[in-house]
């Protein structure tokens, strides 16, 4: 195998990962000169300390992105989604971040964000086949 030939793989190399990541961060702060990058992460535990609710993503350069959000089935209906989320932003506001973007497929949550004032500025069809993705955006600053 030539040093240049290209390998494809199905299992996850984290220290591949984190490698791509970092140079690609490295990149866009010598680009934009934002090096204030920082994870944006809240979770709820039980007394067991087992996850039943969460979001993560992070804030970079002016705005902040919520790459993940779950709610457990059996906690769905409670608002624990609306509270994420609304903790995402007000920490988002604090960090001075006038934006905040989500990704959202049609079987998960577009009208959730949708209701929570975020406006659908994109849309992907069959992503997955047969589904889509919308991509929001709300302004969180004027």
């Amino acid at each position: 195998m030539d040093a240049d030939d290209i390998v494809i793989a199905d299992v996850h190399d984290a220290a591949a990962i984190a490698q791509l990541s970092e140079r690609i961060i490295a990149f866009n702060v010598a680009v934009t000169g934002y090096d204030d990058g920082r994870s944006l992460s809240c979770f709820l535990r039980d007394a067991d300390g087992e996850l039943y609710a969460g979001l993560d993503g992070f804030t970079w350069g002016g705005y902040a992105m919520i790459e993940w959000l779950w709610v457990a089935e059996s906690k769905r209906g409670e608002g624990l989604g609306t509270r994420l989320v609304r903790a995402a932003e007000a920490e988002a506001t604090a960090r001075d971040c006038a934006v905040i973007r989500v990704n959202t497929h049609s079987f998960q949550a577009p009208d959730f964000y949708r209701a929570l004032g975020y406006e659908e500025i994109g849309r992907a069809t069959d992503a997955p086949v047969g589904h889509g993705e919308f991509f929001f955006s709300k302004r969180l600053t004027t």
